[in-house]
C-alpha cells in the first residue's frame, strides 16, 4: 500500500511530481525508448503474453488476444473466493507472494483468470539490509526457484518484481529515496526472469510518494528492460497519467493498487484516530476515481488495474480496505466493480452505508465521553433492493500498533458491550449503548447485512476520558 500523498487531486496534481532534479528527468529520458511499431514478446509453454506498442498506445496480448487487466489483489487463498472475482466480470488478480500460489493458479486456471505473481522480496522499511551480500544472494536463489517453479504455468501473466521497494521513511517521518542496493538486486530478478522467462514480462510496484519521479529514475538507472511500470495509489489515482505523462518514460503501465481514500489521506480526530469514509462513500469515490484516471476503459500506455483487496484485512480498521467483510459479505464496492467490468450490476445488490453518528454528533466533531455514560448512535443506510436490514453493532479498542504500508497488523479486541435497538423507518438504524467503563481510544461498529449476502459498514472513532 502506499503513504504519502493527499486526498485531495488539487494537492497531489502534477506539481507533486514536477519537481523532479534535472538528472532524475534526464535518466527517466533514456529508460524503456523503444519505436513506434515496437513489439516485446513476452510467453510460456501454456500462453504467450506481449506487450505491443503502435505509437502512442499499447496493448497487452494474451495467446494473441487484447487482454485489458480488470482485476483486484487477491486476499483469498480459497478457491470459493477467487470463484467470485470471476463472477463479478473480473479477468485478473495479483498477489504479493508465491505462499498460496498452488491453490492460487490452480483456481485462476479453473475460472479464466489470469495472475501477475509478486515475488517475496524484503523490503528496507522492515529491516532488510541490502548492503549484506550474502542476504541478497540468499534471497536471489530463493526468488529464481519461485520463477523456475511457476514460469510454465498457463495461468501466469507476468510478474511484481518487488511491491513498493520505495516506501522508505525518514526519522522526520517524510519519504526518503531507497538504498540504490535495493534496484541493483531486483535488477538481477529482472535479467534471470529475461533468461529464463522471456515469455512473461515482468514490472515494480511503486508506492506514491513525495519521491516517486526520482525513485522511478532511480529504478530504470539498474533496470533499463524492466517491461512495464506499476502504481499504487488510492486517493491520488487521478493524478497518475498526469504522472506517467510527465516521466516521459516510453512504457506502458498498470496500477497495480487502488481502492478508498487511504487512512494517511483522511482526517483524524483530535488525538490522531483516523477517519473513515462510510462504505456508500467508498463505493461512490471509488467510481468517480477510476473514471478519472481511465481505469473504467484503460487506454494509452495504461493496461488496467487492481482493485485493493479481494477480500478483508485488518489495517486501522477490518473494514477499511476489504471490498469484503471477515464473514465474506460483499460491500457496494463489489457491485460497482462489476457494473464497470460487465456494464451492469449484479441481480442482487448490496446496500451502502452513508453515515454514523454518536449522540448527534460527526466523527469529526472528535467526541469524547466519560466512562459508562450512556451514548446514542445512529446509522443512516439504503438498499437499492429495498431488503429488510439487519444491522451489528460492536465497540472495539483502536489499534495499539499502527502498521506501516500496509505490513502486518494486529486485530484489536472487542469489548463487551449492551446495545438497545431504536431503529426508525427513514432508513436510519440506531441503539444506545453504555461507554466502556476504562478511559482510552475505541471506535464504534455498524455493519447492516442483507437477505443476499450483500452488507453495508460504518464506524465512529471515540475517546473515553478518565472522570
Amino acid at each position: 500500500m502506499s503513504l504519502w500523498v493527499s486526498a485531495s487531486p488539487a494537492q497531489a496534481g502534477p506539481a507533486a511530481t514536477s519537481g523532479a532534479p534535472a538528472a532524475a528527468n534526464d535518466a527517466l529520458q533514456g529508460g524503456g525508448q523503444g519505436n513506434p511499431a515496437q513489439t516485446m514478446t513476452v510467453a510460456s509453454a501454456g500462453s504467450k503474453v506481449e506487450l505491443l506498442q503502435s505509437g502512442k498506445d499499447w496493448t497487452l496480448q494474451v495467446d494473441g488476444k487484447p487482454f485489458v487487466v480488470h482485476g483486484a489483489g487477491m486476499g483469498y487463498t480459497d478457491e470459493a473466493g477467487i470463484a467470485r472475482l470471476a463472477e463479478a466480470g473480473g479477468n485478473a488478480f495479483r498477489t504479493w507472494g508465491t505462499q498460496h500460489l498452488d491453490v492460487q493458479l490452480a483456481a485462476a486456471q479453473r475460472h479464466g483468470l489470469k495472475v501477475l505473481v509478486g515475488l517475496d522480496m524484503q523490503k528496507q522499511l522492515q529491516g532488510f539490509d541490502y548492503q549484506d551480500e550474502e542476504a541478497v544472494a540468499r534471497q536471489l536463489k530463493a526468488l529464481q526457484a519461485s520463477i523456475d517453479r511457476y514460469r510454465s504455468h498457463p495461468g501466469l501473466l507476468g510478474w511484481i518484481i518487488a511491491n513498493e521497494p520505495n516506501l522508505m521513511i525518514g526519522a522526520d517521518g517524510a519519504a526518503v529515496q531507497p538504498d540504490p542496493a535495493v534496484y541493483e538486486a531486483m535488477a538481477d530478478v529482472l535479467d534471470y526472469i529475461h533468461e529464463q522467462d522471456p515469455d512473461h514480462p515482468a514490472t515494480v510496484a511503486f508506492a506514491f510518494t513525495a519521491t516517486l519521479a526520482e525513485d522511478v529514475a532511480l529504478a530504470l538507472q539498474a533496470m533499463p528492460a524492466l517491461d512495464f511500470l506499476s502504481f499504487q495509489a488510492y486517493g491520488a489515482l487521478p493524478v497518475v497519467p498526469d504522472l506517467v505523462q510527465g516521466l516521459a518514460v516510453n512504457l506502458p503501465y498498470m496500477v497495480t493498487e487502488f481502492g478508498p481514500l487511504g487512512h494517511w489521506e483522511m482526517p483524524a480526530t483530535q488525538w490522531g484516530r483516523e477517519i473513515e469514509e462510510p462504505s456508500g462513500a467508498k463505493a461512490v469515490g471509488l467510481v468517480e476515481r477510476m473514471q478519472q484516471a481511465g481505469l473504467h476503459d484503460p487506454q494509452g500506455q495504461l493496461l488496467g488495474g487492481f482493485a485493493f483487496l479481494w477480500g478483508h484485512k485488518q489495517e486501522r480498521t477490518p473494514t477499511w480496505y476489504g471490498l469484503f467483510t471477515e464473514e465474506g459479505g460483499r460491500t457496494a464496492a463489489v457491485d460497482e466493480l462489476s457494473r464497470l467490468w460487465t456494464g451492469q450490476y449484479p441481480r442482487h445488490r448490496a446496500p451502502s452505508a452513508w453515515g454514523l453518528t454518536l449522540n448527534g454528533e460527526v466523527a469529526g466533531a472528535s467526541v469524547s465521553v466519560l466512562p459508562a455514560s450512556r451514548l446514542t448512535a445512529s446509522l443512516q443506510v439504503s438498499d437499492p433492493d429495498s431488503d429488510d436490514l439487519t444491522v451489528r453493532w460492536q465497540v472495539r479498542k483502536e489499534v495499539e500498533l499502527r502498521s506501516h504500508g500496509g505490513h502486518f497488523e494486529a486485530r484489536p479486541d472487542s469489548v463487551a458491550t449492551q446495545f438497545s435497538d431504536h431503529s426508525r423507518a427513514d432508513d436510519r438504524h440506531g441503539v444506545t449503548l453504555l461507554a466502556p467503563v476504562d478511559p482510552g481510544h475505541y471506535r464504534l461498529y455498524a455493519w447492516a447485512s442483507d437477505e443476499q449476502g450483500g452488507v453495508a459498514t460504518a464506524n465512529f472513532p471515540f475517546l473515553v476520558q478518565p472522570l
